[in-house]
């Protein structure tokens, strides 16, 4: 198959899609990132890729990070994970509070931002600084020293966190969380502060293709089966209430984030992430909805 032509054609093709989306201006730095960009990666476990665009342009994860953050609690709990947290997609947006009221506090799952409080008060009740763990656990699995967070960025989530707030102390007074509040919103908009490529993130992520182990280091995250279940929440909860849809176009699992980014698997193959600032309504990134559908159109390779 010649991805990399692939690639070029989607880059090619993609161009007037690239100033429809809205870019997230409710986070204010976010809102300084030009819409115009675009970058493609597809990491093989073998080491191969093949990039496109601003591939290696570090921009802001946000909701990627629920992934990673996800990981790391899984290796922490297990399966008693999801005794604090559901596996079920929710249909409402992602900074949503209805369910929280029904649902006596319990979130979801861990890709909306109550459930990644939760996982981030996991976090926090193990490590000194979860970002910190967060960090250390991304670089090891993209194999850049360098990653980090973007202190601007995390300042700005702070101060525009009021709903997250909201649903941390709601989720507080049904005993979901264990730690100060304070802390879980410090640690969880670090973390959402994050910054990497298109090329660290599908490093990244590549374990998620490769049965839970990390291919150039050989370190493994999960065991096959926990690494099955992740990518299965991935797939029916990892873009927000657009899973449906997504699933449906591209037929990836894959996680995305309101900094335009959007990290996919293709299990036993490879793991492509795709950087678009313009959202769609949903705040998955318009055209790197598109980009990945192209890739699973014209290569014929999905999980389906």
């Amino acid at each position: 198959m010649d991805y990399a032509h692939i690639l070029q054609r989607i880059h090619r093709d993609i161009a007037p899609l690239l100033t429809q989306g809205r870019v997230a201006d409710y986070i204010p730095e976010l809102g300084k990132v030009p819409a115009t960009h675009f970058g493609m990666a597809l990491v093989f476990a073998d080491g191969r890729s093949h990039c496109v665009g601003d591939a290696a342009v570090p921009f802001s994860i946000q909701s990627i990070s629920k992934l990673f953050a996800c990981t790391l609690a899984f290796q922490l709990l297990g399966e008693d994970l999801w005794q604090r947290v559901g596996r079920e997609p929710s249909g409402n947006a992602f900074n949503s509070l209805v369910q929280l009221e029904y649902e006596q506090g319990k979130p979801r799952n861990p890709f909306i931002n109550a459930g990644a409080l939760v996982v981030t008060d996991v976090l926090c009740s193990r490590f000194v600084q979860a970002e910190t763990a967060m960090v250390q656990f991304l670089r090891r699995l993209s194999g850049n020293p360098a990653i980090d967070y973007d202190p601007r960025v995390a300042q700005s989530e702070r101060e525009h966190a009021d709903r997250n707030r909201a649903m941390a102390y709601f989720m507080k007074d049904f005993g979901r969380l264990e730690m100060p509040v304070d802390k879980v919103i410090d640690a969880y908009c670090r973390q959402c502060a994050i910054t990497m490529s298109c090329e660290d993130l599908a490093r990244a992520a590549l374990f998620l293709a490769h049965g839970g182990v990390v291919p150039w280091s050989g370190e493994r995250v999960l065991d096959a089966s926990p690494t099955k279940r992740l990518s299965a929440l991935m797939l029916t909860c990892g873009t927000y209430d657009a899973a449906g849809d997504f699933v449906y176009r591209v037929g990836l699992p894959a996680k995305s984030g309101v900094g335009g980014g959007i990290v996919a698997v293709l299990p036993g193959r490879w793991a492509v992430c795709v950087w678009s600032p313009g959202l769609d309504h949903s705040g998955n990134s318009l055209a790197g909805v598109q980009a990945l559908e192209w890739l699973t159109t014209l290569s014929g390779h999905s999980i389906f």
